[in-house]
């Protein structure tokens, strides 16, 4: 499975069978979504940035605009359980603060299993999981987690370590570049890592690191 970061929480999943886009937002991607096509969509929260004045296909729950390139995939914006294009995604309610969605609302983060890989986008998740949602989650290989945002950097190590992934892909969401990167500098000294850029991941389950790997990708979205 190959594994692409487009900025902030965008993320492309792309296996033998399905290709998964998580939160292909056009503030993140453009309207036209700038080529980039997947089977299925999904979308943590609607749009921070509305729909726009023209927008076309939009998400079920009429939050999100559908980029270009991606109209025709098959959109999940909720939880549940669902089996599409051979991917295996269920959806688990969270929030995207620690109050329960009190201040900044509710969201979904979405797990997909392609390629036999569990991968969790926790899109713009803003706390740690209870028991309950953990067993929810179930077994995570891959996690991508928000750096910059609700979360602290102590947060979200904490976040990970509940997971136990393989794999962790930070995806950072602040708004200011600078913010950004002392997030990520805290982020990878609190998970004792050293970053080493690099523009995709692949990744098999014969692969899989023994113990967890923190990468940090480049962004492949806005040039």
């Amino acid at each position: 499975m190959e594994l692409t970061w487009f900025g902030r929480t965008c993320i492309r999943l792309k296996g033998r069978d399905a290709v998964v886009v998580n939160d292909p937002y056009p503030s993140i991607v453009g309207p036209t979504g700038r080529g980039i096509t997947g089977d299925v969509i999904t979308f943590s929260h609607p749009d921070d940035a509305g729909l726009g004045r023209k927008p076309g296909r939009v998400s079920r729950d009429g939050g999100t605009a559908i980029p270009g390139s991606l109209e025709d995939a098959f959109v999940l914006d909720g939880p549940g359980e669902y089996e599409v294009h051979d991917a295996l995604i269920t959806g688990v309610r969270t929030y995207r603060d620690a109050e329960r969605g009190a201040l900044r609302g509710k969201q979904t983060a979405f797990m997909t299993e392609l390629d036999g890989l569990h991968t969790i986008h926790l899109g713009d998740i803003g706390h740690e999981l209870t028991q309950e949602k953990l067993a929810d989650v179930g077994s995570v290989d891959i996690a991508c987690v928000p750096i910059g945002g609700a979360l602290s950097a102590t947060a979200a190590a904490a976040l990970i370590a509940q997971l136990e992934p393989k794999i962790v892909v930070p995806m950072p969401v602040c708004e200011d570049e600078a913010d950004c990167e002392e997030a990520m500098r805290k982020f990878f000294h609190e998970m004792g890592a050293q970053p080493t850029p690099q523009q995709k991941l692949s990744v098999t389950i014969s692969g899989l690191p023994s113990e967890t790997t923190t990468v940090r990708l480049e962004s492949r979205g806005k040039s």
